[in-house]
């Protein structure tokens, strides 16, 4: 891996990754910059991501891309009613010597794809969020280091809800983003089409290492904040409490409960990776802007009042801003 005499010389090259990160997706995924942009960020600060969205959109592509191009190992876990903890952590067996070994589960890799999370019993998705908060797996008695960096991409169908296991909002906290992934739009659905239905294979390389994202994350970690960014970040978290000192009156009115401290942590993380992304050295408060949706979407809750009205979160985290 390449030493950086200085912090401002990383940040760059940082930056210059990631332009090149996009140029290799881009070969592959057409048209879904912010959420590439949404999940390279997530990487970068260690983060999990929960993407929401209908079936066909390419999230399996996606995830495999982005892996591809930062040379980490990738699984893929279908998640259904009959899945059990030991088949995404592993077991002990008896070998032939009937000594007791540990066989490894999928969870094993740098990039998870949890496939449809809210399809499986709330049992075998503790044991997925479990490891996503420690980094390692507790099976007898021992520990198991997961590899890093470790990143978790679970996702969710919006509308098919008949026999689904809804994860838990304490659960929902240790995703760092929920990303929203929309229909692509007209031209780029055109060029999706175009660029899959021809023989023609794009080759998508290795533009960083493992090891190298391991150093960007501890830069991300060190870049320096305004106390003014911060207090933003903070204040608007704040604002999202319903019945406290600082809620807003948007949230008075359609709001039960807000976002707690980790949220604050999040928007700071995120927006420090952001701004270094963009080309800058220290995040201000339109780096923290960006971030807020994917932050606050998954941490507040509509009360009936929303409901009743059709207001969506996302119309609440707007109004907030």
């Amino acid at each position: 891996m390449k030493e950086y005499n200085t912090e401002v010389e990383a940040a760059d090259a940082l930056h210059e990754a990631y332009q090149k990160l996009k140029g290799e997706i881009s070969k592959v995924i057409i048209g879904q910059d912010e959420v590439v942009k949404l999940l390279l960020t997530s990487i970068f600060c260690q983060g999990h991501s929960l993407l929401v969205g209908v079936p066909g959109l390419a999230k399996t592509l996606l995830i495999q891309t982005i892996s591809s191009a930062v040379n980490l190992s990738f699984n893929r876990i279908q998640f259904t009613p009959d899945l059990m903890p030991s088949d995404i952590l592993g077991a002990e067996t008896l070998d032939k010597d009937r000594n007791f070994k540990f066989i490894k589960g999928p969870i094993f890799s740098n990039i998870i794809l949890a496939d449809e999370i809210n399809r499986t019993p709330p049992k075998t998705q503790a044991a997925l969020l479990e490891s996503m908060q420690e980094y390692k797996v507790t099976i007898a008695g021992h520990d198991y280091e997961l590899p890093k960096p470790f990143f978790v991409l679970a996702t969710q169908n919006p509308i098919e809800q008949e026999g689904t296991y809804p994860l838990p909002e304490a659960q929902l906290d240790r995703f760092m983003f929920n990303i929203l992934l929309d229909y692509p739009s007209y031209d780029s659905e055109v060029d999706i089409v175009k660029s899959t239905t021809t023989d023609n294979e794009n080759v998508v390389n290795e533009v960083i290492s493992g090891e190298e994202i391991t150093h960007f994350q501890h830069l991300v970690r060190r870049v320096p904040v305004a106390d003014n960014v911060v207090e933003y970040a903070v204040n608007l978290v704040h604002k999202t409490r319903p019945g406290t000192g600082l809620a807003s009156e948007v949230s008075t009115d359609y709001l039960e409960w807000g976002a707690g401290p980790r949220a604050s942590q999040y928007l700071i993380i995120a927006a420090k990776c952001n701004g270094l992304l963009n080309g800058k050295y220290s995040p201000d408060i339109e780096d923290v802007q960006a971030v807020a949706k994917p932050i606050l979407r998954h941490r507040i809750v509509r009360n009936f009042k929303a409901e009743a009205e059709g207001i969506t979160v996302d119309e609440i985290i707007n109004r907030l801003l």
